[in-house]
């Protein structure tokens, strides 16, 4: 029996069990809407509403399906900045409210190797979204409503520039617009996807999923070396580009209420690179899926939605931190 085969058996019993342990729920009068470190919220007596800790950990369909939601944004991203066009609706498509994409558009590239990285991490994402699509079968997330335009002052990618200081009040940031504003608008990602997927690794019971997991926590670290090797090496002419990489990763670790899990691309001292973001260990950093929404949802409240999430994700994995 293949790997894919594996993980969609367990998928449907997965389903099945999933399905009663709802139920439950909505019999109860409760109504989940976060597991691990999220809240289970229900009516009282008086008209009230009681918050209660949830100690009941998330499934491994519940983490691969908030990932399908994060690669539904990586994915759309690079697929209209390679090629002007987004996913096909044939990849859109599952449980929950299947959203809009507030699109974005083909980068002028002058620089062939940018373009090529470009081309290349367009591809791996699309391939992430059908492998976890097709892992999850009928229980696999719609994606959800999605911004990711680049002419808005108002939206996410604008807000995410102005949390960094990049740009004023008013004023637009496309990350359409050339080869280095692409740059730092995959950098706001990259760093990101890596660390949801380690932090997610723990709580992966199945070890078939682990392993998939593993693949794609690998290739996610990949994609960020590579953009932030060619954020470094274009900062060395122009350091303008390092300091506003850098105040990405700031604004990024002001949001996410984790500590201080984040890292720019240069050292502390002059002339040094850290294109490897490192705890004192030599490990990669985590984040818990509610510290992962905080970024993506561009706030660091507890919130539902927002930022390149306007209507929030799809799946029970919802709430920021």
């Amino acid at each position: 029996m293949s790997d894919s085969t594996k993980i969609i058996d367990a998928f449907d019993r997965r389903v099945e069990r999933r399905a009663a342990r709802r139920q439950f729920f909505r019999n109860s009068g409760g109504l989940v809407l976060g597991l691990a470190g999220g809240a289970v919220i229900s009516a009282c007596g008086g008209g009230g509403i009681s918050v209660q800790a949830s100690t009941t950990a998330p499934t491994d369909e519940e983490i691969l399906n908030f990932a399908l939601n994060l690669e539904y944004l990586e994915s759309q991203f690079y697929s209209y900045a390679a090629t002007g066009a987004g996913l096909p609706a044939a990849m859109t498509a599952g449980t929950g409210t299947m959203g809009t994409v507030i699109p974005g558009q083909a980068v002028p590239f002058q620089d062939p190797v940018v373009k090529a990285y470009a081309n290349e991490i367009a591809n791996d994402e699309r391939e992430h979204v059908a492998f976890l699509r097709s892992a999850l079968g009928s229980a696999a997330v719609a994606m959800p409503s999605i911004d990711i335009g680049g002419t808005d002052p108002n939206g996410a990618f604008s807000n995410a520039a102005r949390a960094a200081g990049l740009v004023g009040a008013g004023a637009a940031f496309n990350p359409y617009a050339n080869d280095n504003n692409f740059l730092l608008g995959a950098f706001i990602f990259e760093d990101v996807g890596v660390t949801a997927y380690k932090g997610a690794s723990p709580l992966i019971s199945n070890k078939t999923f682990l392993e998939a997991a593993a693949g794609i926590l690998a290739a996610e670290a990949y994609h960020a070396g590579l953009v932030r090797t060619t954020l470094y090496a274009k900062g060395v002419d122009t350091t303008s580009l390092v300091s506003a990489a850098n105040a990405i990763s700031a604004a990024r670790d002001s949001l996410d209420n984790n500590g201080h899990d984040d890292q720019g691309i240069s050292g502390s001292a002059a002339g040094t690179s850290n294109i490897v973001p490192l705890d004192s260990n030599g490990l990669a950093y985590s984040r818990a899926y509610g510290n992962v929404l905080n970024i993506v949802y561009l706030t660091s409240a507890s919130a539902m939605k927002g930022g390149f999430f306007p209507n929030g994700v799809n799946g029970t994995l919802n709430m920021s931190a």
